[in-house]
C-alpha cells in the first residue's frame, strides 16, 4: 500500500484505515517530519520501520520528502 497524505499527515482516520486493511507493507510518503513522527507513533503497534529514504524532490527549497517503508509486525 502506498500512502501520500497531505502535510497534516494520516490523522487518526487514515492510520485506522491502514491498520484495518492490514497490508503486509506500507510505503508512507511524507512532506512533514513532524506529521511523519505522529503517523509512525500511531502505526507502531502494528508496523515496524524497515527503511527510510529522504528525497530532495524540490531542489533549492527547504522541502524534503521522507519515504518510509513499514512492515507489518
Amino acid at each position: 500500500l502506498v500512502v501520500d497524505p497531505p502535510r497534516a499527515g494520516l490523522l487518526a482516520q487514515g492510520a485506522a484505515a491502514i491498520v484495518a486493511a492490514a497490508p503486509p507493507r506500507v510505503l508512507l510518503v511524507s512532506c512533514s517530519l513532524e506529521s511523519l513522527a505522529r503517523d509512525l507513533a500511531a502505526l507502531d503497534p502494528h508496523y515496524a520501520v524497515e527503511t527510510v529514504e529522504l528525497c530532495d524532490l524540490f531542489p533549492h527549497t527547504e522541502h524534503i520528502e521522507a519515504l518510509t517503508l513499514l512492515r507489518r509486525r
